[in-house]
């Protein structure tokens, strides 16, 4: 990209280094403000909380690409917890073995925590100072400081009480820092050729009960089927959210069609998993949609 904005042209056939990648997503300056910081952070040793969804992905192939530059180590530390599905932890692995860091795997079991299996609506600033603060032991042990997270620019304009715990904690998180919004995050991770930059997003299986609501180990392994099964029919952004015994599928519009014509299998696929009633989201799928009576 030009210095005036525009898109400069690439011949055909022709390569682009990292650094070419960064450019030609620019709209704005802010990838350029965030290839500095990172290429900074890279002349020592570097620690991300990985999770590998598409946002830690991309700090995780910079960082990778700027430990090796610099001969300095780049661990990708994953939390295998209770609240989040398996096949992220199988997901994180493959792709942090893709970007050549070291990955760590740190058990963490939410549940036990004072207060959390309320769903209290402070749930994400209690379990994010949990998660970080074993994080920041980990980092201790192996004398780094400089521990970042994928928080994005899209994540501080909604209700996240998590971000408040990462500032307390000291954590930085390079995306929301350069303004880089979920589009251009994606955008970026398409060039650079990472596996994960079209994957949804899968957040805490607790988003998907309303605040207030007793969390427990099987109900949360019976969400995770249930949207497990989901995934194999529908693309994209799918959330099995439960009130009650009432399923309320939120799905991309694209999508509900295909449900409907499918609505004999999925009730029965659900039912059976111990599912009363199923709903379709007419507004479709909306992250954060638990959120609507929180005053922000």
């Amino acid at each position: 990209m030009r210095r005036d904005g525009n898109y400069a042209a690439v011949r055909p056939g022709s390569s682009m280094t990292g650094g070419d990648k960064m450019q030609m997503t620019d709209r704005n300056g802010n990838t350029d403000k965030l290839n500095q910081m990172m290429d900074e952070y890279g002349k020592g040793p570097v620690c991300i909380a990985f999770s590998g969804g598409v946002d830690s992905s991309l700090l995780l192939k910079i960082a990778c690409d700027n430990g090796r530059k610099y001969k300095t180590p780049v661990y990708a530390v994953t939390f295998n917890t209770m609240l989040h599905p398996a096949c992220d932890l199988d997901t994180a692995k493959k792709v942090a073995r893709e970007l050549g860091a070291e990955h760590v795997v740190i058990q963490v079991d939410e549940l036990e925590m004072e207060g959390m299996r309320d769903n209290p609506p402070e749930r994400c600033y209690l379990c994010k100072k949990h998660l970080f603060t074993a994080l920041l032991d980990f980092a201790r042990e192996k004398g780094i400081t400089c521990i970042l997270d994928g928080t994005n620019e899209d994540d501080t304009h909604v209700y996240r009480p998590g971000i408040r715990a990462l500032k307390e904690l000291g954590i930085i998180s390079p995306l929301a820092l350069c303004h880089i919004t979920k589009r251009e995050v994606k955008e970026l991770s398409s060039a650079f050729g990472i596996s994960v930059a079209s994957r949804p997003s899968t957040p805490c299986m607790a988003t998907r009960l309303p605040y207030g609501t007793k969390l427990n180990y099987e109900i949360l392994r019976r969400i995770e089927k249930g949207e497990a099964y989901l995934r194999t029919v529908f693309e994209g952004n799918v959330r099995l959210r439960l009130h009650q015994d009432t399923v309320r599928l939120e799905l991309d519009p694209a999508q509900m069609a295909a449900a409907l014509e499918k609505r004999e299998e999925i009730c029965s696929v659900l039912k059976k998993l111990g599912f009363s009633y199923i709903t379709l989201d007419l507004e479709g799928f909306r992250s954060g949609s638990m959120d609507l009576f929180i005053e922000k």
